[in-house]
């Protein structure tokens, strides 16, 4: 199929495109074709009556423009060059502040991150909450990721989105052994964004990664680290289970940031935080998370793994 012409918009000003056809519909034809004008006989005679002399002169006059234009130009702007882009650029970086790695991970990951809180009838029927912590959209139907603890028991749940949206949930899947928990949203957002899974086996300690969740409900808090290790196993303090093949990373995480994604730098999902480990009987953050691994949570969804 043949495609239509194209065209470079002119940077010429409109009135000077103007000027420039009027100028060529007034110039002269070529002198062969064309008698000297009435008014230039006078000149012709004082100068012997040649039409030769005549047109030397015009040629003379020509060329003085043509002179003139040219020194104009080249006293107008000059081209960039790659010295002058990389000036701008530098000056750029050092007069502006420019966010950091883990806030563009942050405002990446924010919009697919959710409260989770979870209720139980108390003695007189009445709704009590018995649980709070944070989970990750990972499909954009409502399909939330998040630890089984927060959830378990529960008789009603509910899930609060990054613009505010409540609704109630449901449990859909479990994944026991590895502390996970699968809810459905009843109502979602009309712009609801999922997030971004990546495998973690091309990921190595000290690698950079982000948290973020509701840490004693406050929140959506942001907190960043490195990743410690691999392979890691964790007992919950209860004593009740030991989940193992976890990664190891030091961004703080405390009570309410279980269920809550642990991001890369680029704001892809790598594990779900599950625990933290505290020597003492204090339930706050020491420097040791523990995070369950995406491609284990991803199977409680019934997604492929990667």
């Amino acid at each position: 199929m043949r495609k239509p012409a194209l065209y470079s918009p002119s940077t010429r000003p409109v009135a000077s495109r103007a000027g420039a056809q009027q100028s060529a519909v007034q110039a002269p034809a070529a002198p062969a074709a064309v008698a000297p004008p009435k008014r230039w006989r006078a000149a012709l005679g004082r100068l012997g009556g040649s039409p030769r002399v005549m047109w030397s002169a015009l040629v003379l006059l020509a060329a003085l423009l043509a002179a003139s234009v040219w020194q104009g130009q080249a006293n107008g702007p000059k081209p960039l060059t790659q010295k002058d882009i990389d000036a701008a650029v530098l000056r750029t970086l050092t007069t502006q502040n420019l966010p950091s790695p883990a806030a563009r991970a942050a405002e990446k990951i924010r919009p697919a991150v959710v409260r989770v809180v979870s209720y139980a009838k108390d003695k007189k029927g009445v709704d009590q909450e018995q649980g709070e912590g944070t989970g990750v959209v990972i499909v954009d139907k409502g399909i939330i990721l998040t630890n089984l603890h927060v959830v378990q028991g529960a008789q009603s749940i509910k899930v609060v989105f990054a613009d505010g949206l409540e609704s109630v949930a449901t449990v859909t899947g479990v994944q026991a052994h590895n502390d996970l928990a699968v809810l459905q949203a009843h109502t979602i957002p009309d712009d609801l964004i999922a997030a971004t899974m990546r495998s973690t086996g091309d990921l190595v300690p000290g690698d950079g990664v982000v948290a973020v969740g509701f840490p004693f409900g406050i929140g959506p808090s942001t907190s960043s680290g490195v990743i410690s290790g691999f392979g890691r196993a964790f007992k919950s303090p209860e004593g009740e289970q030991e989940i193992s093949n976890l990664i190891q990373f030091d961004a703080a995480a405390n009570p309410g940031n279980s269920g809550g994604p642990l991001v890369t730098m680029d704001g892809e999902v790598v594990g779900i935080v599950t625990g933290i480990l505290n020597p003492t009987s204090h339930r706050t953050f020491v420097g040791i998370g523990f995070a369950v691994p995406i491609e284990s949570a991803a199977t409680a969804a019934g997604l492929p793994p990667f």
